[in-house]
């Protein structure tokens, strides 16, 4: 099958970028997106000219690194897929696919179709994480967790961080994103000891690296390729305001502050 991708190339954030266009004439229906591109390299390398820049690792779709923007959906126009899963045969022959980078003032581009997701990661360190020392491995069976909050935990966990509810949301919100982290912890019961803290602190932290408020587009669970639901944001809005309620100080009249 034939196909012409239409890549975005920029050679630094500071420089201005341009769609270029590149044909396959012989591409197998089977490659996936990524190996497209490798193979557009492997031409650009042979003529002398610079690669096209673009992330990726595990190409399983499970690390997150793949984010792309491609015919102006992050991951593309297969639903659940990451872009390092999605093949030539989602596409016509003859089609021309715009591939670009994620556009959101908290993802700076780096070069071409690389961003700058660190800002992901900064959140994390701000709270995602449980910090009770814990000892050896308990038994699996030691701590009753219900079977409910345990699967909800684990499609909370299922977030690979992509970045694409961000490039989905008209505000570039980190809400799903920040959502899935807080709720995987918080639904189990080694995570409630920090439980109010780590949704302040992982907001917080949202909201310094810039990302946009949460309106309830739902965009961002369009798009994800691991299905988070809208549903974790109101669980992380719930325990912030929990949170934020707890540490009001007491008024006049009122007996405490919680």
């Amino acid at each position: 099958m034939r196909l012409r991708l239409r890549v975005w190339r920029q050679q630094n954030a500071r420089a201005k970028g341009r769609f270029v266009e590149y044909d396959l004439p012989d591409a197998s229906p089977d490659m996936s997106l990524l190996e497209a591109l490798d193979v557009v390299n492997e031409q650009l390398t042979l003529r002398g000219e610079e690669p096209i820049a673009f992330d990726h690792d595990c190409r399983e779709g499970i690390c997150g690194s793949c984010g792309l923007m491609i015919d102006g959906v992050p991951h593309g126009p297969r639903r659940a897929t990451s872009a390092c899963q999605l093949h030539a045969r989602a596409f016509k022959d003859g089609d021309s696919i715009t591939v670009e980078p994620f556009r959101a003032r908290a993802f700076p581009v780096i070069k071409d179709l690389i961003v700058d997701r660190s800002a992901l990661d900064r959140i994390i360190q701000a709270g995602g994480f449980i910090s009770v020392t814990t000892g050896s491995a308990p038994e699996a069976n030691a701590v009753a967790v219900p079977k409910q909050a345990a699967e909800l935990a684990m499609d909370a966990a299922a977030c690979i961080g992509c970045g694409a509810c961000v490039a989905a949301c008209p505000n570039a919100s980190a809400m799903l994103f920040v959502a899935a982290k807080v709720s995987h912890l918080g639904l189990l019961s080694q995570g409630q000891p920090e439980r109010a803290e780590r949704a302040v602190k992982m907001v917080a932290q949202m909201d310094r690296e810039g990302f946009g408020a949460c309106t309830n587009h739902g965009e961002c669970e369009t798009v994800c390729p691991k299905r988070i639901r809208l549903e974790f944001i109101a669980r992380l809005n719930r325990d912030y305001l929990r949170s934020a309620f707890a540490a009001r100080p007491a008024s006049d009249g009122e007996i405490g502050g919680g």
